[in-house]
């Protein structure tokens, strides 16, 4: 005989008594059972009554009667009159100013003029000295890097003395330059000069 079915037969000789032992267990169980318990008084919950409410419904009310629109409509208002006329000949008496822009070089790439400026900012004319009438100029030198911006730029020449410089190097900060080229590669140019000037128009 194969081991698998011995295997099945044992175990199902096995399974008989135990099924019977749990059958008798459970009906000992039930015959054993405190027949007291089954009789004891129940807690019953109280019973929860809702009031009666009477319900008034309104249906004399009236609604409130329409508006009928108006037949004329308002007069149209006067439109007031307005002093509109203007002296279209009036004349600023704020003196005009000029600056005009110069580039010299006196650096290294001075006689090549393979740099060319691409933007040039006017500088703002000072306001005490157009308030004063006050003229002149200044020269800013500074250098042209390989990407065409500038950099130290500084008042070397300007007359008179401690009034356009701030406005000409913060003007010179803002230009740009196409580069000088040399052999395919950008290069730096030193000592390249602007000479701003300053007028006033009568």
């Amino acid at each position: 005989m194969p081991k698998s079915l011995t295997r099945i037969v044992f175990g199902a000789l096995l399974a008989l008594p135990v099924a019977g032992g749990l059958f008798f267990l459970m009906q000992y169980l039930i015959a054993t059972a405190n027949p007291d318990i089954d009789e004891e008084e129940r807690t019953r919950l109280a019973d929860i009554v809702m009031p009666e409410r009477d319900i008034d419904t309104n249906v004399e009310q009236k609604k409130p009667e329409k508006i009928e629109d108006p037949e004329e409509p308002p007069p149209d208002m006067d439109t007031p009159d307005m002093d509109t006329d203007v002296d279209a000949n009036a004349v600023n008496t704020a003196p005009q100013s000029t600056v005009e822009i110069n580039i010299a070089s006196s650096g290294m790439g001075g006689g090549d003029g393979e740099y060319l400026p691409i933007v040039k900012v006017a500088p703002i004319y000072p306001r005490r000295a157009q308030s004063r009438g006050i003229t002149g100029y200044c020269i800013v030198e500074y250098t042209v890097t390989r990407n065409g911006s500038i950099r130290d730029p500084q008042a070397v020449d300007c007359s008179p003395s401690g009034v356009f410089e701030r406005a000409s190097v913060k003007a010179a900060e803002k230009f740009k330059y196409k580069p000088r080229v040399v052999d395919g590669e950008p290069i730096e140019v030193a000592g390249v000069q602007n000479k701003f000037t300053f007028e006033l128009e009568n």
